[in-house]
């Protein structure tokens, strides 16, 4: 299924979403059938609730590792980690199973003490929000686990240490209904009328998702965490229709309690800028907080990928609205690939596409105009892990690590 195939109707509004049902065999954009398409969708923007707030004890954390020589062993231990991720893997995936993740909510440092009987360990008790990721992995834990730890005010975006177990983990924590969503000005295919008409089909297995257009009819694609997200889960247990506040044969749909996969409130204007097309100009992301900012990254594309990649030539970055880290990532990619496209969308993709694929590559300049702008909006972004360096800091030397002459302006 393309989506230009769907996005023409004899109507005087656009078709800005697709209904569909995802084929499970693969992640490609033209996979599914079509459920529907629609003229709006109101209730799909949401700020999530913050977490429940729960108390988790990290057994046996290593003392060498980055958390621990923050939180434990640093002379101004840090105690507010902010959002992390904790998994639990098997030592062998082969043999025991899938992974498994949590998501941890504005975590904060309770207390730290070294681990009973255990030589160059530390236990630390932590107040966070707890969320799994139900994306990932099964529900059955490895028979050999590995306990890994995520904190990128600690560590970025590498691991940031481990433990040996977690006091707390689990613990049943009730699904919490969200809003409804509803579908404004739906034309629904086959499959969606026969749910409608009490015919239901099965919910399990394959999602229902939502696929946001373009006026172009293209899918506006988000890329987050190295996985390409166009779709947004729709849970269709409960629906409800009646005829559109849009007149002629659409219905609007209600979904009493579509799940909480939802794009933030920060997202509603970024897609509005991009619901144009992909952006031609550079900087107009300069105007969103960094929330927005971080929204405006994840629709930008990889690439585009050569073979062997374009080296030499002079590029210039315009740094005046280089005021966080994402602003920093997204300058970046604009001055090497054009609005639209990232050359990273952290630090570690970063150095991986300046060891080849995009269409980019050392050695080249690369002029920096505005720097003493980021160089000091930075400033307190501190990688505990390199040598307290910070963020520009970092940036620059990875930059001339691999190869591209930078100047400063």
């Amino acid at each position: 299924m393309r989506a230009e195939q769907h996005v023409g109707w004899e109507r005087d509004f656009p078709v800005r979403y697709l209904l569909v049902r995802d084929d499970m065999s693969g992640e490609e954009e033209d996979e599914g059938v079509l459920w529907g398409r629609c003229a709006e969708v109101e209730g799909l923007f949401m700020d999530a609730p913050p977490l429940p707030r729960e108390v988790l004890t990290l057994r046996g954390c290593p003392r060498e590792s980055p958390l621990v020589q923050a939180v434990a062993d640093s002379a101004e231990p840090v105690r507010l980690l902010g959002d992390g991720m904790l998994s639990i893997e098997p030592v062998d995936p082969s043999n025991d199973g899938p992974a498994r993740f949590w998501d941890l909510e504005d975590t904060t440092v309770l207390a730290q003490w070294p681990t009973p009987g255990v030589p160059g360990r530390v236990d630390i008790v932590v107040g966070t929000g707890v969320r799994e990721d139900d994306c990932w992995g099964g529900k059955r834990l490895p028979s050999s686990p590995r306990f890994g730890l995520w904190f990128p005010s600690i560590r970025g975006d590498s691991p940031s240490g481990g433990c040996r177990s977690v006091d707390g983990l689990f613990t049943p924590r009730p699904r919490r209904p969200t809003p409804p969503v509803h579908l404004i000005g739906c034309e629904p295919a086959a499959p969606l009328l026969a749910l409608l008409c009490r015919r239901p089909l099965p919910q399990e297995g394959a999602p229902t998702t939502l696929r946001p257009l373009d006026r172009h009819g293209r899918t506006m694609t988000r890329y987050r965490h190295g996985r390409t997200m166009t779709r947004y889960r729709l849970d269709l247990h409960t629906v409800e229709a009646r005829p559109s506040v849009l007149g002629g044969a659409l219905i609007d749909v209600t979904i009493t309690d579509p799940g909480d996969n939802h794009p933030t409130l920060a997202a509603r204007a970024v897609w509005e800028s991009w619901s144009d097309g992909v952006p031609t100009r550079p900087n107009r992301w300069a105007r969103f907080d960094a929330e927005g900012r971080s929204e405006w990254l994840d629709l930008t594309s990889v690439g585009p990928y050569e073979p062997e990649g374009l080296s030499g030539g002079t590029y210039h970055l315009d740094g005046q609205h280089v005021t966080d880290r994402t602003g920093l990532l997204l300058a970046l990619g604009e001055a090497l690939l054009g609005p639209g496209a990232n050359y990273g969308g952290c630090l570690d993709s970063v150095a991986d596409h300046l060891c080849g694929g995009t269409s980019v590559v050392p050695p080249f300049t690369l002029v920096r105009h505005h720097a003493d702008i980021a160089r000091h909006a930075l400033a307190g972004h501190v990688m505990h892990h390199l040598g307290g360096l910070s963020y520009f800091e970092v940036t620059l030397n990875l930059l001339r690590e691999k190869g591209v002459t930078v100047v400063l302006r």
